[in-house]
């Protein structure tokens, strides 16, 4: 299956709980903008090596932010963001 980045940078969409779910997640404290901001810029700028379709699921990994996105295939609402963490230290 090919993975159309553009439809997903077009389409993706957030519930109200999903904030608070990444912040969570990612141990910080960004507002809604910050979240919003970070997940395009980091699917935008993600190769598309770094996609993965598993399941009902893409999987985005972007190492620059050391971040993983799940997002919903058939509704692109985004899931969640985890932390990558980096074993080569």
């Amino acid at each position: 299956m090919l993975i159309n980045k553009s439809v997903i940078l077009k389409k993706h969409c957030y519930t109200a709980l999903v904030y608070q779910r990444i912040n969570k997640k990612l141990s910080t404290l960004f507002s809604k903008k910050e979240i919003e901001t970070l997940i395009y810029e980091s699917i935008k700028e993600a190769d598309l090596k770094c996609f993965e379709k598993i399941g009902k699921n893409f999987y985005i990994s972007n190492s620059t932010n050391n971040i993983k996105i799940t997002v919903n295939s058939a509704t692109y609402r985004i899931i969640t963001v985890d932390k990558i963490y980096n074993n080569n230290i």
